[in-house]
This record gives structure tokens, sequence and C-alpha cells, in this order.
């Protein structure tokens, strides 16, 4: 492989200042093939940023927190055609959002009882403030936060669609961490480290990074008026009330790396099995019927996120977007891929036996010149391969 092409798309990125700094990380069925990175921790800082740098990486977290939830599955503990509320009663007493009268919202019942496996499909009616006006019009309205906030709270949140009738990307995996909870009878944070973390060795991937992480993590950078990089502030609550299934993990791109090869080995890698083969299938198999992936989400919060445009023919499995089509010259139909709203991505494609992610850490999610750092990179690996 050409890794010296790879590089220079990591540099072309910094230096064009599409991004602050960036690491990208690669393996095959063998093992880890490349990792490289640009750029410093903090921008105009002089400490560079590696694959062993902490991210927060947000959503990529919904992954790590599906597979527990499907390893109480394959024990016979969780049934994923059970009712929610079976597990979580709270989860019975929403109503959707059918609109405001003035500011007041306007609630109904839900036409149906959401179930555990459209929590893992995000067709369970709950969603995001950032890609839903009427959800973020509800939090003003009712004075209740979003779920960064780490509040309780934020469950109180109503639905924004019947359950089964569309995709609607939202906080799915922080209700089904709850259902973890309820059903495996640990914490969150127990079960993803007795499950996943502890065995494959992931020991710099936590819900509550140590103090020498913390001091590793890169901050999330914004522009500033002058159109730099410069850090934001921006944290996640360091006490939250729950461990978020939806967003709640910090990892560097080396650790966790070994979940993408796990992925990629049909739920094993280097001896460490956690997963069956055939859950593995129906990962990357469509969970979401006749339903698809909105070809584009327009943003609600241009703060938080850009409009996200994937594109037609796009299905949802367990955790994983998937392509039901080739992309020229990048990944194989039928990989699976998800990211984080700081603008960390992953995918795997069983296919052509690849796995790769790119970090970075900087918000608004997914505008253009951030998106195209990751398709330059996966661009350039394929065509050097």
């Amino acid at each position: 492989m050409n890794t010296a092409v790879l590089d220079a798309v990591l540099e072309d990125a910094v230096n064009s200042g599409a991004v602050p700094n960036v690491v990208a990380v690669v393996a095959d069925g063998t093992g880890p093939v490349y990792e490289g990175a640009a750029g410093s921790r903090v921008a105009g800082g002089d400490e560079p940023v590696s694959a062993d740098t902490h991210f927060r990486i947000m959503s990529m977290t919904k992954m790590v927190a599906t597979a527990a939830a499907l390893q109480l599955v394959e024990r016979g503990l969780l049934d994923l055609d059970a009712p929610v509320e079976h597990y979580c009663p709270q989860f019975g007493e929403l109503q959707v959002l059918d609109g405001f009268d003035g500011d007041t919202p306007r609630l109904r019942p839900p036409a149906s009882k959401a179930t555990v496996r459209q929590l893992l499909t995000h067709t369970a009616g709950v969603g995001y403030w950032f890609f839903n006006h009427d959800l973020l019009r509800w939090e003003a309205a009712t004075g209740t936060p979003n779920v960064l906030s780490g509040a309780n709270v934020v469950f109180s949140a109503p639905l924004v669609a019947d359950p089964g009738t569309r995709f609607e990307y939202g906080i799915n995996t922080d209700w089904l961490g709850k259902v973890i909870e309820a059903a495996g009878g640990m914490g969150l944070d127990v079960a993803v480290k007795e499950g996943i973390t502890g065995p494959l060795g992931m020991d710099e991937t936590s819900f509550s990074p140590s103090p020498a992480q913390r001091e590793n993590l890169v901050p999330v950078h914004v522009r500033g008026a002058d159109g730099a990089w410069t850090t934001s502030g921006i944290e996640l609550n360091p006490e939250p009330e729950y461990f978020a299934g939806g967003h709640g993990l910090y990892s560097t791109p080396r650790d966790y790396l070994r979940f993408q090869r796990a992925l990629l080995g049909g739920g094993e890698v280097d001896g460490t099995r956690v997963l069956q083969e055939s859950t593995v299938e129906a990962a990357f198999t469509n969970q979401i019927g006749d339903l698809d992936f909105p070809a584009a989400i327009p943003t609600a919060d241009p703060a938080s996120t850009a409009d996200f445009n994937a594109g037609p023919g796009y299905k949802w499995g367990y955790g994983l977007l998937l392509n039901t089509a080739d992309v020229p010259g990048r990944r194989r139909a039928g990989s699976g891929a998800w990211a984080g709203l700081c603008n960390t991505h992953f995918w795997v494609d069983r296919s052509a036996g690849l796995t790769g992610a790119v970090y970075t850490q900087t918000l608004p999610f997914v505008t253009p010149e951030v998106y195209q750092v990751y398709v330059d990179l996966e661009t350039a690996l394929y065509a050097a391969r």
C-alpha cells in the first residue's frame, strides 16, 4: 500500500484549513495496515495528534451500545420484539408531538407501542433537536435541555413520529442503554466494559476518562470570527446522570479500531469473540424493510450540524448505515458505517476486507469541507491498495 498518498491527504486537509487536525487508521483481515495524522491536538499548538490521542467519539458510541444489546439477545436476556416499556415503563408514558397551539406543545398517544428492535433501527419515533425543528421548539417551550446535558430529564422528550412509520435519527440508543441496564441487571458502563472493551483490550475507551486521558483529549474546535480554528470550550457533562449509549464514549483511533476489526472479522478479532457471526451478519443486513434512510436531512441547528446529504440508496442495519450499491472508487455495497457529531467517522467494508476511520474534533458536524476529507482519504485508500 502506498501510504504516502494517504499521508498527503491528511496534510493537505490541515494545511488547507479544512480541519485543525486529523487522524486516520485502517485495518484489513490481517490487522492494522495504516496509521496517519496531521496537525496539533490544539489548533496552533505544538503537540501533535496521533492514533493514541483521545477523542469524543459521540455517536460512534451507538454501535458499541448496540453490540452490548445484541450480546444480551444472544444470551436470551433481551427480546428485540418486546415493547420498550416492558424494560423501561417510562417509555410507555411518551406521547407524539403533533404540533403546537401557539407556544403550547400539542401531544397525542402513539398509534402503536415502540419495540426494542425499533430503538436499534431508529424507527421508534424519538428524535434529536439538531435534525428536528419541532423537537427543538419543544425543548425551548418546556425548558428541557438537549441530550448532551447528561440529565435524565431528556427522557421526557416526546416522540416526533409514530413508531415504525419512518427513520428518525434520535435518542433511540440512549433509551437502548436504559433497556440494556434493565435487561442485563448492570450499568451500561459495566456491560460495555465486561462485554466489549475489556475482552478486546480497549483500555483507552471509557464513559469516564481518567485525568490523564482527559489531558490527552482533543478540544472541540470551531471557526472564529476570522475563519481560523479555535478551541470552543464545549464539553460533555463530566458527571452525567446516566451513561449515554448514544454518545457518551471517549476513545482513541487505535483503540476503536479493535472494535472495527471485530465487526470486520464476523465478531472476532485475534481469537477473541464478542458477537456470534450470525449476529454480525444481521447488523449488516437491512433491518428497516421498505423504509429508507433519508437521502437528505436538513439541519435544525446549524451550530451543531450542517445538512446531512447521504444521497439515495441507504438502509439501516443494527447500529450501522448501509449502502446498497458500490460507491465508485470507494466502499463496496453492504458496507456498514456511522459517525460522531464532532466529526469522527468509521466504515467497515466486509466485501473488500477493509475497515477505516477518520477523526477530527470540530463543529458543526458534516460540513462540506470536513466531509470531503472523509471522501478524499477513502478514495485514496482504495486506489492505493
